[in-house]
């Protein structure tokens, strides 16, 4: 290293890496958020997608994106803005730029700033410096593509997969400036191309020249040194993201049960990753169906929760409104289902790869009568864990329906999760029936849960029938008695809001009373609890109320809301959340921030806001 070079410690650093989506972007920032985990940093990802599938090659809309946040001590969110930007391309420069902190550094691949490369991405003159405004940036144009072909040329890669693998030298650059190890991503390349030890030693080597590129030119003046983490609890990491960890739980759930797991589901982004870590666990009794469409995906899944598995199914939200009859069958037979969407920007196609929280009225009341559900929403990529078992759980004791509500933002970002002992998870007790019950009734309820039972097929003794046709409130069979239709629908009802009494009662992070009650639900957690300690570091009174089950909602949400003199529900919709409180909690008046940009609040934003609410603008 250059002995003029400078060392800083930094408490917290974001790097975002931005490029063409064939460049690797997100493979090169989940290595990067890969090592800084297991050096021992908190570590959160926002992995940014187009939503077409191969948008023209150097334009606005082909460009990937992965923002890394990571810091030595908790990390809650990606970052609002990025001290570092990585941009493969005059697109991705132009993409991305106004995310960089003011004096940030910015590294370009040079090769791609050329005539070419400026026309596609829509510039109006060859000088992105000046056109963007970047002349109090920090700008580094480094030849990648030149360099990657001359420390490739003798590998025996074809010239295609030399190129491919200038975000390798990039990646290697950046471990420089942030002091990281090489080891880890080194062992990756060995798991990872174990068949191939040419590829391996051609990543090796690129990733070094990368590492030595930078510590050798003179416009990287300083690196950077962020310590482990040492806040957070003991134990066994590991980087997890959301979608995984849904999977993971789901399966815990299945586990504490003793039953099978099914899932029959039908691929739709951004939750198809559940159904492909689901179907890698065969080993632990995973049973999973790739159905020919949504329809049939919740279809399977009913009939085998009628057979005696615990039951799911995944989906997003056009997937949602097409599973909605058989949720209303689900609801009818009283049958333990788990619904997990994921959910996404639209209406209709909408943006794929983007995230809203926009289908929370569709989850509570898009079904044809009567027909509640339980709702839950998990609120970071780890605790989609728990609250999948906790879907589970809920399901099975209390044979309903429940809908998990994530969203592309936690489901595809990452952050360490403490590998948790199952003895510390409660068991689940589904209400099955033994074969030979004498006097079986199908719809027999016990008093503590409004439950019936769950007798499986094939059993002596307990056989009947299901259907989606009105049930006589004991027997099962169809009925239709105006009186009887009257009592079937109270009693559903009331089973769903009988789970109340199984659930952990809300809780406030901050004072129990002030000024200002910011309220939230799902994915944006991360976001509103940065924002409210920024604003109690400044004395303000403000505390943040974070739901994670919408239906039943906890017992002391009124108590709650009564003590504060103003609240403020923060959602990226248009204000589903608000209108479903004020169904609920009437006395209240309910002030809004929604945002529906596809992308994630920013801690900036909501700060602004709360400070406007406070001074009554």
């Amino acid at each position: 290293m250059d002995k003029q070079k400078s060392v800083q410690e930094l408490d917290e650093v974001v790097v975002r890496f931005s490029g063409d989506s064939g460049d690797g972007m997100q493979l090169t920032g989940t290595l990067f958020a890969d090592a800084s985990a297991l050096f021992g940093n908190d570590v959160s990802t926002f992995p940014d997608y187009p939503s077409e599938i191969r948008a023209p090659q150097g334009t606005i809309g082909g460009v990937s994106g992965f923002q890394v946040h990571f810091g030595n001590r908790k990390v809650n969110t990606p970052g609002d803005f990025c001290d570092v930007l990585i941009a493969m391309n005059p697109a991705a420069l132009k993409a991305n730029a106004k995310w960089v902190k003011r004096g940030g550094m910015i590294i370009v691949d040079a090769d791609q700033f050329n005539e070419k490369g400026y026309q596609r991405a829509g510039y109006k003159t060859f000088d992105a410096v000046s056109e963007l405004n970047l002349q109090d940036y920090k700008v580094i144009f480094a030849p990648i593509t030149n360099l990657t072909k001359e420390s490739l040329k003798d590998s025996g890669l074809d010239n295609k997969s030399i190129i491919r693998s200038k975000n390798m030298f990039a990646l290697g650059m950046v471990y420089y400036i942030f002091d990281r190890p090489l080891n880890f991503t080194e062992k990756f390349f060995e798991k990872k191309f174990s068949k191939k030890p040419e590829v391996v030693e051609a990543n090796k080597k690129v990733l070094r020249d990368g590492f030595n590129y930078a510590a050798n030119i003179q416009a990287i003046a300083s690196t950077y040194k962020v310590k482990q983490a040492t806040t957070l609890p003991k134990g066994k990491y590991r980087n997890i993201n959301g979608n995984t960890a849904t999977a993971w739980g789901l399966i815990a759930a299945a586990e504490k049960a003793g039953l099978p797991l099914f899932c029959g589901s039908y691929p739709i982004t951004p939750a198809t990753e559940i159904l492909i870590e689901l179907a890698k666990r065969k080993d632990l009794g995973v049973k999973t169906l790739q159905a020919e469409d949504e329809i049939a995906g919740i279809c399977t899944a009913i009939g085998a929760a009628y057979a005696g598995n615990f039951a799911v199914t995944t989906t997003s939200g056009p997937g949602l409104s097409l599973k909605s009859e058989a949720m209303g069958l689900a609801v009818m037979t009283e049958l333990p289902l788990v619904i997990v969407d994921v959910q996404r920007g639209g209406p209709s196609t909408g943006l794929p790869t983007k995230t809203e929280q926009s289908d929370l009225m569709q989850v509570l009341w898009g079904r044809n009568g009567e027909a509640p559900v339980v709702v839950i929403a998990a609120s970071t990529p780890s605790n989609c864990f728990d609250y999948a078992f906790m879907a589970g759980k809920i399901a099975m004791e209390h044979m309903t329906p429940v809908v998990l509500l994530t969203d592309g933002y936690i489901a595809n970002g990452s952050e360490p999760w403490r590998i948790p002992s199952m003895k510390d998870y409660p068991e689940i007790k589904p209400p099955i029936v033994p074969e030979g019950t004498e006097g079986y009734m199908p719809y027999a309820r016990d008093e503590k849960r409004l439950a019936r039972g769950w007798a499986f097929p094939g059993k002596k003794g307990i056989a009947h029938r299901v259907g989606g046709l009105e049930k006589d409130f004991l027997k099962g069979t169809v009925s239709h008695d105006p009186t009887n239709h009257q009592r079937m629908v109270d009693i559903r009802a009331a089973k769903v809001q009988r789970v109340q009494e199984f659930i952990p009662e809300q809780q406030v992070i901050g004072d129990p009373e002030g000024d200002l009650l910011v309220i939230g639900w799902g994915g944006t957690f991360g976001h509103l609890f940065d924002a409210v300690q920024e604003m109690r570091a400044n004395g303000k009174k403000v505390s943040l109320c974070h739901f994670n089950y919408i239906n039943p909602m906890p017992k002391n949400v009124a108590d709650i809301f009564g003590r504060f003199k103003k609240l403020v529900v923060c959602e990226l919709n248009m204000g589903q959340f608000a209108n479903h409180l004020r169904m609920n909690y009437q006395q209240f008046n309910y002030l809004q921030y929604n945002k529906v940009q596809g992308l994630p609040f920013t801690v900036v934003e909501l700060v602004e806001k709360f400070n406007q609410i406070l001074e009554g603008k």
